[in-house]
């Protein structure tokens, strides 16, 4: 059985919670098409990085033919000349594209960074790159203090949402989920105290509400 955050993780745009500026972007750019793009999204732990990044997937590639990396680190050269052989082969079922997902971005090595380069001018007009770190801006965003200007310079940048706006959004948000599963109980002030105790990392928040541990 999926855990509840899975479970009622945003399956269409209209779901997502507190990232109303980076949805926009994306809806925006949807009337000139997501494929043939890279795009790089920034923000905190459970602010809605991945959930995002599968939803522009979804309006690219149908699930079969999309391909998540959970790290830089098995985003290896392995899986670069992998990707690189796939890309130019169109995806199966009614969308026909491709997705790649490479999360904690930050970790990219040098070398890779370099082949990035120029992988990122070439993308094939049905396939798109999404890239997320939780780390924010260029200053110090890879290890051996390369440049990030060129790789980013390639990608559609989409920071998220960190302010402290987002603790009752997703307090309200933990409660209904709370409700809808028979785990609720509590007010919602102790839900923002909870967002504001993890900083307002959504998955943590709904971790804790499914074990039981919310603050009292």
């Amino acid at each position: 059985m999926a855990n509840i955050y899975e479970k009622y993780r945003p399956k269409k745009w209209s779901q997502v919670k507190g990232q109303s500026r980076a949805v926009q972007i994306i809806r925006q750019m949807k009337q000139r098409g997501l494929a043939g793009r890279a795009f790089w999204i920034s923000g905190i732990s459970g602010s809605g990085k991945t959930t995002i990044a599968r939803l522009i997937a979804s309006e690219v590639a149908d699930e079969l033919f999309t391909k998540e990396f959970d790290s830089a680190e098995e985003f290896n050269q392995e899986a670069y000349q992998e990707v690189e052989r796939e890309m130019y082969l169109y995806g199966g079922g009614k969308k026909r594209g491709r997705a790649f997902i490479i999360n904690e971005a930050h970790g990219l090595r040098v070398w890779m960074i370099r082949r990035l380069l120029g992988l990122l001018e070439r993308i094939p007009k049905h396939v798109v790159f999404i890239f997320t770190t939780t780390k924010a801006g260029q200053a110090g965003l890879f290890e051996q203090q390369i440049d990030a200007g060129p790789l980013l310079s390639r990608c559609v940048n989409i920071p998220l949402n960190s302010n402290d706006g987002l603790a009752k959004v997703f307090a309200k948000h933990c409660k209904r989920i709370a409700e809808a599963e028979g785990l609720d109980g509590k007010p919602l002030s102790v839900y923002i105290e909870l967002a504001r105790e993890l900083k307002n990392n959504c998955r943590a928040m709904l971790m804790a509400v499914e074990s039981g541990q919310m603050i009292k």
